[in-house]
């Protein structure tokens, strides 16, 4: 929702009364942990999350790619964003890193590698003192697990039983039938919320009906963020107003 003004996007999230901050940096080395510090001590703002999705947004490094060398540098990345979210507590995000199936790659053959750096992170991620995610996405931009339920399916087969779930609305409006319904059946597995509206928007800018799912989250005892991975529509300040309003008109 901020971009590129650190210490400026802290202010304003405290300002406006956020509770905590999600962070999305090119690299594990990219982040300095001292600045990070003392602005979340300086705001009163913990650090909820770290996203790893500079890895293939920069790098263009998969867990899914054919060649091994390139999904090495890809564990190794998050590894890196892994060892930064433990000094804060947090939790880091698996999203578009998880790549994508085709061509000679077949689908089972990408889960497989897939699942099985899920399964070696989240060892790590324990280790380290975070709580490693993974995201279903939706199908216009994974092929991999685009539902709560296929993510589900994913992590138990693999046997990464320390990684839990994000339930991403944008993604859930495009895949789930009935998201109440999804994150009721997901229930434990839901470690992360991302709270954004149907067109990835900020909530109440869109048409996702917002009081049944936070029924649901806490029906599942959900007790984690709902973290704002929106456009800044029309602007950074707009949005991020808006979203605060919705948080207090829906829970």
């Amino acid at each position: 929702m901020f971009w590129h003004d650190l210490a400026g996007s802290f202010a304003k999230a405290a300002e406006l009364g956020f509770d905590a901050v999600e962070v999305f940096a090119p690299s594990a080395e990219a982040i300095d942990v001292a600045e990070l510090r003392t602005l979340s001590e300086q705001h009163g703002l913990p650090i909820a999350a770290l996203g790893t999705g500079g890895g293939a947004v920069i790098h263009g490094w998969t867990f899914t790619d054919e060649d091994p060398e390139v999904r090495a540098q890809a564990r190794d990345f998050v590894a890196g964003i892994i060892a930064r979210a433990g000094e804060f507590g947090a939790c880091a995000i698996i999203g578009s890193m998880q790549g994508r199936w085709g061509g000679d790659i077949d689908r089972t053959t990408a889960r497989g590698w897939l699942g099985e750096a899920l399964q070696d992170l989240g060892g790590v991620a324990c280790a380290a003192g975070a709580q490693l995610i993974f995201e279903p996405l939706n199908r216009y931009e994974s092929n991999m697990s685009n539902t709560l339920a296929d993510g589900i399916e994913l992590l138990e087969t693999a046997g990464a039983t320390d990684v839990r779930l994000l339930a991403d609305l944008f993604h859930m409006n495009i895949e789930e039938t009935d998201l109440p319904g999804a994150i009721r059946a997901a229930g434990s597995w839901i470690g992360h919320v991302h709270f954004a509206d149907s067109n990835r928007s900020a909530a109440g800018m869109g048409h996702t009906d917002f009081p049944p799912i936070i029924e649901a989250l806490r029906a599942v005892d959900y007790s984690g963020y709902l973290s704002a991975e929106v456009f800044p529509k029309p602007d950074s300040v707009a949005a991020a107003s808006q979203t605060i309003t919705a948080f207090r008109e829906f829970t």
